[in-house]
């Protein structure tokens, strides 16, 4: 740094020849340094004497010749250059006097102030003494400050000080700030705390600052330890000493559709003036400003938005302010068009809601929360007492005060002739069911869930709830799956209703009046609000098991059911015999007391198939295998139906006198042995009546087949003979045809040649004369091509020239101005005195060099050359004239 800004030209070439010395290893120990030191300009060593035991520095240029008694403590080192705008701090310096001489005690040795240090600016090199140090071993330059920046400093011990052409007096522990621009002068008795830099405060920004001690701030108020305030500006802030910033607080922007909501952290004023209380809360909106910065003082709780209704809307304020006080407790109803802000404490019950806009079918439900007089839907003075309910009906807009609560909105119920609600009347509890027509809930009635079995409940929905269920196809309901409520999709407030299939019957009972009431099919069945269906479970499968089929109807036939049953035959053979039973009820239309006894047996079929089954096992026990096997229908049909003591035929049906159930006929499905054996003897005895057939039917088959083969042979052979003689005939007419086509062919043949050869040459001719033209005119195409891109090359080439050319001239031009514009410009800059002086400085610095070597001159010469001294002295420096 020191040899980059060349304050001492003189010195440059000596400091580079003995700093490329010590960098290349060339310097020696102390105990190398022989008896003579030469000593070039400002290089010095520490020489110690044993006798005196004194050290003392030893400065060149000079030759020092070492005494026995002396002892040389370091190599040669240079001397410390400070250069302009640099420092050096010297630790342990030296004592000197007024007139700036180095003070000795009484033996010689230099005097230090140990411990202390000294800081000394531009001057000439100086070396160090013994027991001197540089501090951090270089020169440091001066700090040089800018605008908006300073430096914290720090008094280490008393000292008096001038600033500003006044005289200050720092005691240990002060500080104060020294502010650019402008260059630190530095002291030893002063430290840098710390370099601060100016805080860019932009529009709607401020700065939170803390005072560290009791101070004046820069604005002239005066603030204790520890108090915090804001500083709103714009532009840079460099807080003082004694004031140190917390934070940059941003504005938050306020719009007519936002509020500040804030909260006093203690008692002040706030930037509108008015004082506010510890505690307090309050809103800062456009109208206030458009832009707040929140002090130390005060809190941000939140942004509040602008609550606005239209004409459709309403709101309930909880706690409202009025008249600067909150009203706690209280309510307000507000309704649009209006906009406002909801202030502290204040909130919105079921925030924004709509008007209630009833049209002519609907109505609401209201109930009094307190006591207070009503108008009502007649225009009526009325007093509602709390807990009252009554109902306001459409059309209408509706907006409910603080002392009613809107219970619910209320739609007229239409009602198809075969559909129903249940209605429960709220004071007494009586239940009805409501069918057909518009309804309208009273105030004091509700719609009344209806409880259904989950059985039945499942049958409904598997049959779509107007489906009715049969005793033959409809199995036993699933459990509804878990998670999922059976029924999920049933509204449990209307009637319930089913459809009767045609020919059945359905039973409903009356928990309340305990009576029963029967339905004939197709109807449908509405269940009053005490009655329920009655279930009938059935048995089902093969062979039949009780509980399989569910129904909430019956059918009265005709209809068949299947069962399986196994029976003995007297000779111990087990059989399995598949039946089937047609079967009615004896009940007319219309007539109920007959109905009611196809409900008498829970489950006819079980009942009718055991009861048969038992007769059918009896008849067959009483009779061998073989009989059994030729004659099983007669035996089965007698046991059924039993036989006629007069006719002594079998009687055409059964009947069951306790439900009216008619079993008309009995179909034998299937017989199979159940023992193993019986049922492998039975399989070989139809095995070979199977066998027998076969044969003979294949021995038929075979005759037929061989006499079919015969007459096709026959027929075969005529047919060939014939397709020979018609052959024949048409080879005949192919044999003239071809003749006929040769003669025609080769004729023809002659022709087309020679018509095609005397088209070909007149073709050849007309290309020959077309192609010879075409070439003439291509010819001359080219050469007038060519010659035009000549000319049009020739002009475009001279044309570029003459365009160089007049560049060139008028670039030459410019450069020459410029040259002479810039070598006027450098010497009006540098000046003639500074031409000059640059023009004598070689030979003048020669001239002092030479003088401060002490030389009038030398020469060096091996008696081989011829002497030159005209440049001898530019030799001796390193430079050329």
């Amino acid at each position: 740094h020191f040899f980059a800004r060349k304050p001492f030209p003189f010195l440059h070439p000596f400091l580079i020849f003995f700093l490329g010395r010590r960098k290349t290893g060339m310097s020696r120990k102390p105990s190398d340094v022989g008896e003579v030191v030469r000593l070039k300009p400002f290089q010095y060593i520490h020489v110690h004497d044993n006798n005196s035991n004194v050290t003392r520095v030893v400065l060149g240029p000079v030759t020092f010749t070492k005494q026995d008694h002396e002892q040389i403590l370091n190599q040669p080192q240079q001397c410390i250059v400070v250069p302009p705008r640099h420092y050096a701090v010297i630790e342990n310096p030296i004592m000197v006097n007024a007139s700036g001489a180095v003070v000795t005690d009484r033996h010689g040795q230099a005097r230090v102030r140990l411990g202390d240090r000294e800081i000394r600016f531009e001057q000439q090199p100086f070396p160090l003494y013994p027991q001197e140090k540089l501090f951090r071993e270089e020169v440091l330059p001066l700090k040089v400050l800018p605008v908006n920046k300073a430096l914290r400093l720090k008094a280490l011990r008393d000292f008096d000080a001038t600033e500003g052409g006044k005289a200050i007096k720092r005691q240990a522990g002060d500080e104060w700030l020294f502010e650019g621009p402008g260059t630190y002068i530095p002291r030893v008795e002063v430290d840098i705390i710390e370099e601060m830099s100016a805080t860019v405060l932009k529009p709607n920004s401020g700065l939170l600052l803390r005072a560290r001690n009791a101070c004046v701030d820069r604005t002239g108020q005066r603030r204790q330890a520890g108090e915090e305030w804001l500083y709103v500006g714009q532009g840079c802030y460099l807080p003082a000493v004694d004031e140190e910033i917390i934070r940059v607080v941003s504005a938050t922007v306020l719009t007519e559709t936002t509020a500040l909501h804030l909260v006093a952290l203690q008692t002040f004023k706030d930037v509108f003036g008015k004082e506010r209380k510890a505690g307090e809360q309050w809103l800062v909106t456009f109208k206030d400003t458009e832009a707040y910065l929140v002090g130390p003082s005060e809190k941000q709780c939140g942004v509040v938005n602008l609550t606005v209704l239209d004409c459709r809307q309403f709101c309930v304020v909880l706690d409202p302010w009025k008249e600067g006080r909150q009203m706690l407790g209280q309510k307000e109803v507000r309704r649009g068009r209006c906009s406002f802000f909801l202030q502290p404490g204040e909130s919105l019950e079921n925030g924004i809601q709509p008007v209630y806009v009833l049209t002519a079918q609907e109505a609401l439900l209201l109930a009094a929360i307190e006591g207070f007089s009503d108008t009502d839907d007649n225009g009526k003075q009325v007093t509602r007492n709390p807990g009252d309910k009554w109902m306001t009906y459409g059309p209408r807009e509706y907006v409910p005060k603080t002392s009613v609560t809107v219970v619910e909105v209320r739609r007229a119920i239409p009602l198809d002739q075969n559909e129903g609600i249940y209605v429960r009347d709220t004071r007494t509890g009586q239940v009805r069911a409501v069918i057909g027509g518009t309804y309208m809930l009273a105030p004091d009635e509700e719609l009344w869930a209806k409880e259904i079995p989950p059985v039945v409940l499942q049958l409904l929905e598997k049959q779509g709830g107007q489906q009715g269920a049969t005793a033959s196809n409809v199995p036993v309901p699933k459990p509804a799956a878990k998670g999922r409520p059976s029924g999920a999709s049933r509204d449990p407030t209307r009637v319930v209703t089913y459809n009767a299939p045609h020919n059945s019957v359905v039973q409903v009972y009356d928990y309340k009046s305990k009576k029963t009431r029967i339905v004939f099919g197709p109807d449908m069945v509405k269940l009053g609000p005490d009655e329920q269906f009655t279930v009938a479970w059935l048995s089902g499968d093969r062979p039949k098991r009780p509980g399989v089929i569910c129904s909430l109807a019956l059918n009265l036939g005709p209809d068949f059911m299947t069962d399986i049953i196994q029976v003995e035959t007297s000779d111990h053979a087990r059989l399995a015999l598949q039946l089937a039973y047609s079967w009615l009820f004896d009940v007319k239309p219309g007539d109920a007391d007959a109905a009611a006894k196809v409900f008498n047996v829970a489950d006819f079929v079980g009942d009718a198939c055991n009861a048969i089954a038992s007769r059918i096992r009896g008849a067959v026990a009483a009779e061998p295998f073989d009989t059994f096997h030729k004659m099983s229908s007669a035996i089965i049909k007698a046991a059924v139906f039993g036989v006629d003591k007069t006719s002594k035929k079998s009687k055409e049906m059964l009947v069951f006198k306790n439900n009216g159930l008619i079993i008309t006929s009995v179909d034998i499905q299937s017989v199979e042995p159940v023992d193993t054996k019986t049922r492998d003897a039975l399989m070989k005895s139809v095995q070979l009546a199977i066998e027998i057939t076969t044969k003979s039917q294949e021995a038929a088959a075979r005759h037929d087949a061989e006499r079919r083969e015969q007459e096709a042979k026959g027929e075969l052979e005529r047919q060939i003979i014939a397709d020979k003689a018609q052959a024949e005939k048409e080879r005949l007419v192919l044999l003239q045809y071809q003749a006929e086509s040769a003669a025609i062919e080769s004729t023809g043949a002659s022709k087309a040649e020679a018509k095609a050869q005397a088209a070909a040459a007149a073709i050849d001719g007309e290309s020959q004369v077309n192609l010879a033209k075409l070439k003439a005119q291509a010819v001359r195409i080219t050469n007038d091509a060519e010659l035009t891109a000549s000319v049009e090359r020739q002009r475009t080439e001279l044309s570029f020239k003459e365009e160089v050319n007049a560049l060139e001239v008028s670039k030459a031009k410019e450069i020459a101005e410029i040259d002479t514009a810039k070598f006027r410009a450098s010497v009006q800059a540098v000046g003639k005195d500074t031409i000059a002086a640059m023009a004598r400085a070689g030979p003048e610095m020669q001239a002092r060099l030479l003088k401060g070597l002490g030389l009038q001159g030398y020469l060096l010469t091996d008696g081989n050359s011829p002497i030159n001294l005209m440049n001898a002295a530019a030799a001796l420096t390193g430079s050329s004239v």
